[in-house]
């Protein structure tokens, strides 16, 4: 296993991180989420990755279960803020009501007195940005995560974050993109702007929900368990995907690919396989949001 520091900071991750969106607590049970964790120690991975709106908050819960007897000192967590953890009104976003509420609670279901990286799940509208970055800092000066992160923002949000955070005495050390074959949107402006800040990508869906995995007979197909939009793509759309080659970008010429916000681009790929599928058997159903 490699390993690499974290943005600008001192502390190193492994190459290879383990997430636990979509598995831990909806498709993996307690006994093979341990079994997973523990070879993924074996294999050399430290870096753990989760969120508290994953599987209700229950995949916190399960990767502290698994984590139970590692030498903390050992490993790096990374979890997140945003999702709804509950009914209220105040149960999601970037408020600092909600964000010290749901570090208490991270804290809590992992069984740890730290996370290694506190990131902000997506970028908040609804909340000032120096509210949010203000409850940041706090958590980390009280030594409740060393490091901050984001997750899906664009490249002004990331500025932004990264000049107020230094203003308040931390340091925005990772960006958590959406990244594969498949959805490239990152490069053009994203990339070179962490470069330039310090911040490294710490990227999920990499194998898009599987469809990036094995082929077989020239078609790819998707195997094990995978987000619930994996399984919409076999089971509801009964689409056979072609190799990788034939939906690449369509991206149009002159135009800025969208980040976080698939509304503000060109399809990618991914929407092109969607939209087959749906001439193909009609209507696809309701697809869950993806929290990556």
């Amino acid at each position: 296993m490699q390993y690499r520091k974290l943005g600008t900071s001192g502390m190193y991750v492994s190459a290879i991180a383990l997430g636990n969106w979509a598995t831990h607590g909806e498709t993996v049970d307690q006994d093979l989420a341990t079994e997973c964790v523990r070879k993924a120690l074996d294999l050399g991975i430290t870096t753990f990755d989760t969120a508290d709106a994953y599987a209700g908050t229950k995949a916190e819960s399960m990767l502290g279960e698994a984590l139970k007897g590692v030498r903390r000192e050992g490993v790096e967590i990374m979890t997140k803020a945003f999702f709804p953890t509950g009914p209220g009104k105040n149960d999601r976003r970037l408020s600092r009501k909600h964000v010290m509420e749901s570090i208490n609670g991270s804290l809590s279901r992992l069984q740890m007195d730290y996370v290694d990286v506190y990131q902000a799940h997506r970028y908040d509208y609804e909340s000032p940005l120096e509210e949010t970055m203000g409850v940041f800092a706090d958590i980390v000066h009280a030594g409740k995560a060393h490091y901050i992160g984001v997750s899906e923002w664009t490249v002004e949000e990331i500025r932004a974050g990264a000049a107020l955070a230094a203003e308040l005495g931390i340091r925005l050390v990772s960006s958590q993109p959406q990244y594969n074959m498949l959805w490239r949107v990152i490069e053009p402006e994203v990339v070179p702007v962490c470069e330039e800040l310090g911040i490294t990508q710490v990227c999920w869906f990499r194998r898009r929900a599987g469809v990036l995995g094995p082929q077989e007979a020239g078609d790819w197909i998707i195997s094990g368990p995978r987000p619930r939009g994996g399984a919409v793509l076999e089971r509801k759309l009964g689409l056979m995907l072609k190799p990788c080659s034939e939906f690449i970008f369509s991206w149009r010429p002159g135009t800025r690919p969208g980040y976080g916000d698939r509304g503000r681009s060109g399809r990618c790929a991914s929407e092109l396989v969607k939209d087959r599928g749906r001439e193909a058997s009609g209507s696809a159903g309701e697809e869950s949001q993806d929290q990556g």
